[in-house]
């Protein structure tokens, strides 16, 4: 099967489809979608966002300091594309999509009620890159829905129904394949019947102890 060489296009794809939520000086909440976000440090918990310059939500970052990203679901599907393509210099989109302005614990920018998780963030850089400007930004608060916790306290994304964008459309995340590690976590133990009608324990074949790739 053959291959073509396109040109240089942002096609790292999937990417979440994140509500970015934001608060201006004079109180007025504003919601934007962003596909280009990710995870970018663990200690400190930090987080990006690149935003164009125009976008309305733009200013209001850059002056506050301060926004929220809210995972996004199959029931936010619509609402997600709304925000992403209607500017909030003229409108209220969480009045208009009907979603709950969720205060924050530690920031003023507000977050979705709706969403089962929402990151509180304080920007600490901006990155001047070209189209867009990425905003550097440590975590520092995690609002999560309890209706997603099990008994014992687990979050479950799993049942939330979480989107992803890809190349121009969005998707509902399909059934788990896999869980970090699985690749060279050790292989359960059989038994085979032995000569004289002992369990003889036999484990299968796996990675050699120490071994690396």
């Amino acid at each position: 099967m053959g291959r073509q060489n396109w040109r240089a296009s942002n096609m790292l794809y999937p990417v979440p489809a994140v509500l970015v939520g934001c608060r201006d000086e004079n109180g007025k909440d504003n919601l934007m979608t962003a596909a280009w976000a990710g995870t970018i440090c663990s200690d400190p918990v930090m987080v990006s966002v690149s935003i164009r310059k125009e976008r309305y939500s733009h200013g209001i970052i850059e002056q506050t300091g301060e926004f929220t990203l809210s995972l996004t679901t199959n029931a936010l599907a619509y609402a997600t594309d709304y925000c992403g393509v209607r500017s909030g210099r003229d409108r209220d989109k969480f009045s208009d999509m009907k979603l709950t302005p969720l205060e924050s614990s530690k920031i003023s920018a507000p977050g979705v009620a709706e969403s089962p998780v929402v990151l509180e963030c304080r920007v600490s850089q901006i990155l001047r890159l070209g189209s867009h400007d990425m905003f550097i930004a440590e975590v520092v608060n995690v609002s999560v829905d309890e209706s997603y916790l099990s008994p014992g306290g687990k979050l479950e994304l799993e049942r939330a129904d979480l989107i992803a964008y890809s190349h121009g459309e969005y998707f509902e995340l399909g059934k788990k394949i896999g869980k970090f590690g699985y690749s060279v976590r050790k292989k359960p133990v059989s038994y085979k019947a032995g000569s004289a009608g002992k369990g003889v324990k036999k484990r299968q074949t796996g990675r050699k102890k120490g071994q690396t790739s």
